[in-house]
């Protein structure tokens, strides 16, 4: 009860402050309206003929780092009008506290996901894999809202100031985003940049979801290594954040 109680109090908190909504979700819906436009016609030279559903998988991940992002705001906001140390001292469970917030950024994050999919239905994106290729991409999109969400939880709890978080949040985000296949196909690279982008978990995660939406092949052995992934990566954010809160309390 505690969490759904917490839930609904983030839940409200995000729609007092939509400009959370609104600033995470332009960025990524400005690149799938010009990056279409813009790149399509040359990218149908390498073979891409929809090059809005291959960015896709790439801005839903972004989405999802934005969301979750302006989620660990929330903890310099409320540090501010002193909710956060009401709930600290309230007979409340930590990892409840934790988890309050935590899904009320994976909620968030399938709110501007679905937008972003209305968006690309007007460039004919469709998810060649039907319905149990929606129900694994729901899957993965939470399972990767869940880990980013709790890594900044934990980072917003250990940095001084909302500043300093959102500059080690962009140092953060933009190399993995950008050393990923979320922009152009891996066969193009070559060298030390294919050896990062290999090395890039979120790279792994935007072939599944490209795979999903584009190609509408359904490969076990890929999409159980990409769970497996995700999963140890939001057990391991989860424990950090709830541990960061503990000091928090110890302080």
């Amino acid at each position: 009860m505690d969490v759904f109680t917490l839930l609904h109090r983030n839940i409200k908190w995000r729609f007092h402050n939509t400009f959370t909504i609104v600033m995470t979700i332009l960025q990524p819906i400005l690149w799938l309206v010009l990056y279409s436009a813009v790149a399509g016609q040359s990218m149908q030279g390498i073979g891409i003929e929809n090059y809005t559903a291959f960015i896709l998988p790439g801005l839903i991940v972004l989405v999802s780092f934005g969301a979750c992002s302006s989620s660990g705001i929330m903890n310099y906001l409320i540090k501010t009008d002193g909710s956060f140390y009401r709930i600290l001292i309230a007979p409340v469970k930590r990892n409840s506290i934790v988890l309050g917030q935590i899904l009320e950024a994976v909620l968030c994050t399938f709110l501007e996901v679905a937008i972003m999919f209305i968006v690309s239905l007007f460039f004919g994106v469709k998810i060649a894999s039907g319905w149990i290729g929606l129900v694994l991409i729901v899957l993965i999109i939470f399972l990767t809202a869940f880990f980013m969400s709790g890594l900044t939880y934990a980072i917003s709890l250990y940095l001084p100031n909302e500043v300093v978080y959102e500059t080690v949040m962009n140092a953060v985000v933009l190399p993995i985003f950008f050393l990923s296949t979320a922009l152009f196909p891996a066969d193009t690279l070559s060298g030390g940049l294919e050896i990062a982008v290999k090395l890039n978990p979120f790279t792994h995660v935007i072939n599944a979801l490209r795979d999903l939406i584009v190609q509408g092949n359904i490969v076990t052995k890929d999409i159980l290594l990409v769970f497996m992934l995700l999963a140890l990566m939001c057990c391991i954010s989860f424990m950090w954040a709830i541990r960061r809160l503990k000091k928090e309390t110890s302080l």
